[in-house]
């Protein structure tokens, strides 16, 4: 569970990122930046942070930031209520992505997974983004991924988004944000 103290440290870093990329955030959407810790409360480990321009019935886009070493932890997009799950296109805007999805093992993978969580992280064939590079991930595929050392932002143009039916391997993860009001 998150502070409102990381809460709000958490999204002001991720509008000043976006901003710094002359990405033009409104009033409104930065009301609208999403933390997710993932229920882990290690957000420095785990987390994204989120800003959502659309998402209807058939498409959505968002930008995804990621602070130096921060991971999305291991999930697929399952189908729901007769729909493919979520198609997406990851473009890296600046920094770097490490991302995983199945496929032969890299030998030397650039991630850094934390002691413990081997076991939720299965995926382990890298591709690794840099500004200007895209990857797109099909419906129940398994990945995860990583922010370089610099952090990363990347454009996610999908399909219908229900994150909250998101797949996690591992069982601790809670996708939806829970903030600790004191």
């Amino acid at each position: 569970m998150l502070t409102q103290q990381e809460f709000q440290w958490a999204r002001k870093k991720t509008l000043d990122t976006l901003r710094r990329l002359s990405v033009t955030v409104t009033a409104q959407e930065a009301e609208q930046i999403e933390v997710a810790d993932f229920g882990l409360g290690q957000l420095e480990i785990f987390g994204l942070q989120l800003l959502v321009y659309v998402n209807t019935e058939r498409v959505c886009a968002k930008e995804l930031v990621l602070f130096p070493g921060q991971i999305c932890p291991e999930h697929y997009h399952p189908a729901v209520s007769g729909e493919l799950g979520k198609e997406e296109t990851f473009r890296c805007r600046a920094g770097e992505v490490y991302l995983y999805v199945p496929g032969d093992p890299t030998p030397v993978s650039k991630a850094t997974i934390p002691m413990g969580c081997e076991k939720y992280l299965t995926a382990r064939h890298e591709v690794l983004l840099r500004a200007g590079e895209q990857y797109t991930i099909y419906p129940e595929t398994h990945h995860w991924f990583q922010a370089g050392a610099a952090g990363a932002v990347v454009s996610e143009f999908s399909t219908r988004s229900r994150d909250e039916y998101d797949v996690f391997t591992d069982p601790r993860v809670i996708r939806q944000p829970q903030i600790a009001y004191s």
